[in-house]
């Protein structure tokens, strides 16, 4: 079975073509400026080579026409004809308490994706988009929707309630729903086989670092914790976003300031966090090597980002009472090793040591990096939400073809 999984921003569409047989990466890449007649789309394919297509793409129907017609071009493409598309996987962002696992696409659930909208505005309905594009350009072709917050549906209320009125979340579901989902169940699971166990046998601490930011406590293989909350803004510091508030500082900034409520958000999701502390960029990288050249703002930036996280790692150990494995993923946890020395000096009150030669010589692959002496392993794992979408957009529509067949008989 060959798979199209889709993610579909506002202005911009992922996309990775997998052969299940294998699970190898027929092709990937990114179709950028939907709206605009100079969007790109850039497509990866064998051995590293690549296309660039540059073409008038108004919406998200074009712009999964255009996907479709590159995969299967005869210089570049990885498929004769678009037939061979035997399923469609996609990253929904917000599923609220509708949705605790991947879903094959109905129009009931198309609606209760719909329903979903007003708690990811910036998100759902460019998800939605994608699917009923689909749903146009391959018709009778099988859709799966795989949520960001699915994963997390398994924290016990303890976790995910605010102590707000009770009503607040009982009228207006007011709640921790945690992202990040599919990559937090994906390194826990590699962990897992790391460890040569099994998922529900193991306490795992993931901390899943990049422009976003999150970290989960994961026991038996169910999400128990995690730091982002109602929205993505909860939690870390993170490239923009400002993570943890006194929620009273938003009331006195717009006193004293004269912000309205959408200035107050865009305040602190677009000009805040390590861009707003080191007045250098959201990007860590920069953010390093200015620190390393000596810039003040910038280690001050480097301190509380690291800082964060170690609360974070230390709270969710004591949650666990314990854990097995602690896990960095996404961009900065993958290539980051002073973030990663950083975060684990002095957590050797714990049982953390990393072997700081394999911390440091580990960018971008999978490695052990805690010493012999740990006694939790600390892993480096790439994640791969892709693969997780096909895993379970193969696993749902097996299913539905073997009772389809069952039920013919």
């Amino acid at each position: 079975m060959k798979i199209l999984v889709l993610n579909c921003g506002s202005s911009s569409i992922k996309y990775q073509f997998i052969s299940m047989t294998t699970e190898k990466v027929l092709a990937k890449g990114q179709v950028e400026r939907i709206g605009t007649n100079h969007a790109v789309l850039t497509h990866f394919f064998e051995d590293g080579k690549s296309a660039k297509v540059v073409s008038d793409i108004p919406d998200h129907n074009k712009a999964i026409e255009v996907v479709i017609s590159t995969l299967t071009n005869t210089d570049y493409g990885v498929i004769r004809d678009k037939q061979e598309i035997k399923a469609i996987g996609h990253r929904v962002v917000h599923g609220g308490e509708k949705f605790a696992s991947s879903v094959f696409i109905t129009d009931e659930v198309k609606d209760k994706i719909h329903d979903c909208i007003e708690l990811a505005p910036l998100h759902n309905p460019h998800n939605f988009r994608g699917i009923n594009a689909c749903a146009e350009l391959l018709p009778g072709v099988p859709q799966v929707a795989v949520f960001d917050t699915a994963f997390h549906q398994t924290m016990p209320p303890h976790s995910y309630l605010y102590a707000l009125p009770y009503s607040e979340y009982q009228v207006h579901n007011i709640r921790r729903y945690g992202f990040h989902g599919t990559s937090h169940r994906y390194v826990s699971e590699r962990a897992a086989k790391l460890l040569k166990t099994k998922p529900d046998q193991i306490k795992v601490i993931t901390c899943h670092l990049g422009n976003g930011c999150s970290i989960s406590a994961i026991d038996k293989g169910k999400s128990v914790d995690t730091s982002m909350g109602f929205t993505p803004l909860e939690g870390l510091v993170m490239g923009t976003r400002c993570g943890d508030i006194d929620p009273a500082i938003m009331f006195y900034i717009a006193s004293k300031q004269g912000l309205s409520v959408s200035e107050i958000d865009n305040l602190l999701n677009k000009h805040s966090g390590l861009d707003g502390i080191s007045g250098i960029s959201n990007d860590m990288r920069e953010i390093l090597k200015q620190m390393n050249a000596g810039n003040e703002r910038a280690k001050l930036a480097v301190d509380i980002f690291c800082y964060r996280l170690k609360k974070y790692i230390c709270a969710y150990y004591g949650v666990m009472n314990g854990a097995d494995a602690l896990i960095f993923t996404a961009g900065i946890g993958e290539n980051a090793d002073q973030i990663r020395e950083i975060t684990c000096t002095g957590l050797e009150c714990i049982g953390i040591k990393l072997d700081a030669a394999k911390n440091k010589n580990t960018i971008g692959t999978e490695a052990l990096i805690s010493g012999k002496s740990s006694k939790i392993d600390v892993f480096v794992i790439p994640t791969n939400e892709e693969l997780i979408i096909a895993r379970d957009t193969r696993k749902i529509v097996d299913t539905m073809n073997k009772t389809n067949k069952e039920k013919a008989e």
